[in-house]
């Protein structure tokens, strides 16, 4: 019973640390150079640039973009939302915010599993010493 309990509590732990945390990583990284290159953006007063865009399977093309005031940004799903600078600033502020809670989360969630997986083994225990002294 106890190395099932065991393997539970280790499965899930795979599942934060191999599958979550490295997404949460990536878009953490994700916002941070979105940030970067904004302030970038409004410290040298950029008011046009030429860039290379991605249009799919790592295809890149040139493209010249002539008003920079207003961006777009990947909120995910496959949807982009036109935002000023500062909107977009705020914005990644409380994508990191939520993306920090759930970090958090996840590591709650492996210590909280780990106590209900126990105490169901407890109450397994119980149950079946209660039925040998039956």
């Amino acid at each position: 019973m106890e190395n099932i309990r065991q393997q539970e509590i280790q499965k899930y732990e795979e599942l934060i640390d191999k599958r979550m945390k490295p997404k949460l990583l990536h878009a953490t990284a994700q916002s941070a150079d979105l940030r970067r290159n904004i302030e970038n953006l409004e410290k040298n007063s950029v008011t046009s640039l030429r860039t290379m865009v991605n249009i799919g399977s790592e295809v890149y093309v040139q493209a010249e973009v002539p008003n920079t005031q207003h961006i777009f940004v990947d909120i995910g799903m496959g949807f982009h939302v036109e935002f000023t600078w500062s909107e977009a600033l705020n914005y990644i502020e409380k994508r990191e915010e939520r993306i920090a809670r759930i970090f958090c989360l996840s590591s709650f969630a492996t210590m909280k599993l780990t106590v209900i997986i126990g105490v169901q083994g407890f109450r397994f225990r119980v149950r079946g010493k209660a039925f040998e002294i039956s």
